[in-house]
């Protein structure tokens, strides 16, 4: 068995969001046995790391913090170029309402066009080096792109189910990857159901949202760059689209652990962190606000922005344990709220944003009415991804 002893990564050990019982890191594992949650990979925090040796300066890539990231060995590696995406000043549209300082971090320029790319570079890295042959995924689109992508480029089987009613660049590119695609009706939990009857033998790793460790592990990689790109300090909000939730709760992993590491001071103030969801299918707004115990019964609606139409998210109660812990917020966004966001940041600031991305700017434009917000607070947006790929969705609304 490999140790930590023969590798460059602190990878300690995983365990269980919900009882925290440790697992082995060094063996294929899906969600912990015990509870049926989430694996969360935990690293050696405690012996010196510095910034100056924990960065790979030379990376301009996700991978520069490779030594935080799970993987054993360098050659397992299956990257396209991920991460590193820019950080944009938002002067026009700041200035349009006031605000002192607003930011966008651009996901749409990661490979297929998206923040999935991360995700899925991490997971698909871990699966080869643990001897996956093929792969298995229920998406909105983003996710199942991604997989594909990064499938094809390990020479691994892929194997996408997602709803009829994706718009056709996601299909498309899915089929050029050559993926394995299987269309179904309804949402992702429905695609979900049709994975388990695909995979009942379980002969392909499914690396749908928090089942597998290791897509939270490349999200977090998020929170690491938009800290360094802010020289070492932190927004004092972040407004994320949530649908899954990985995202989210990576960036807050990545947070407390730079705080463990000494990167951030201990009592560093850490962002307010925004969930946003849209209003055709809000499962943490509903559980946050008290109108049900938990997302399990949930039922969403189709919404112009794919990625969060996820009715019955596995990582609710880590996304609310990021709400509760941040002060932070979860708010609804209707679809046409999306779509005079994303007119908003293609004319004013020349960016493309998808759906998901327009919804964060327009949560915040709402919560600046409330008062919730401040003018003179630093905000940061997060766009996860290419508004090219929702052509279908919005075509002629503009």
């Amino acid at each position: 068995m490999q140790t930590l002893l023969d590798t460059q990564t602190r990878l300690q050990d995983l365990h269980c969001a919900a009882c925290n019982t440790p697992y082995s890191a060094f063996q294929l594992q899906r969600v912990s046995t015990c509870c049926g949650q989430p694996l969360v990979a935990r690293y050696d925090l405690h012996e010196p790391l510095t910034r100056a040796s924990g960065i790979d300066q030379a990376e301009n890539s996700m991978w520069r913090y490779h030594s935080l990231l799970p993987l054993l060995d360098d050659a397992n590696r299956v990257s396209l170029g991920e991460g590193w995406t820019p950080m944009l000043q938002l002067q026009r549209l700041g200035s349009r309402y006031g605000l002192r300082d607003l930011r966008l971090k651009d996901e749409g320029l990661n490979p297929t066009g998206s923040f999935k790319a991360r995700g899925l570079s991490m997971a698909i890295s871990k699966a080869k080096e643990l001897g996956v042959t093929g792969c298995i995924i229920p998406t909105a689109g983003n996710a199942g792109v991604a997989m594909a992508a990064y499938c094809a480029r390990a020479g691994m089987r892929a194997v996408v189910a997602m709803p009829s009613h994706t718009p056709k660049a996601f299909k498309e590119e899915c089929y050029w990857y050559g993926a394995e695609v299987h269309l179904v009706h309804g949402l992702i939990n429905d695609c979900a159901a049709r994975v388990r009857e695909l995979n009942a033998d379980n002969s392909l790793l499914d690396v749908s949202t928090l089942k597998e460790p290791y897509r939270l592990e490349g999200k977090k990689t998020m929170g690491y760059e938009l800290a360094e790109q802010l020289n070492w300090t932190l927004p004092d909000v972040l407004l994320y689209p949530a649908g899954g939730g990985t995202g989210l709760i990576g960036i807050w992993k990545a947070l407390r652990e730079m705080q463990a590491l000494g990167w951030l001071p201990a009592d560093a103030k850490l962002p307010r962190m925004v969930a946003v969801q849209s209003a055709n299918c809000c499962p943490l707004v509903e559980t946050r606000a008290g109108r049900q115990a938990n997302c399990h019964s949930y039922v969403g609606q189709p919404t112009i922005a794919n990625g969060l139409a996820v009715p019955r998210p596995l990582g609710e109660p880590l996304m609310l344990q990021v709400l509760d812990e941040s002060n932070g917020l979860a708010v609804a966004i209707t679809d046409e709220q999306m779509l005079e966001g994303m007119r908003e940041l293609a004319r004013l600031e020349g960016m493309f944003v998808a759906p998901e991305g327009a919804a964060v700017w327009m949560a915040a434009r709402q919560l600046l009415e409330t008062g919730w917000l401040r003018p003179e607070e630093q905000i940061l947006l997060l766009n996860t991804g290419s508004g090219q790929k929702y052509l279908d969705n919005v075509e002629g609304r503009y």
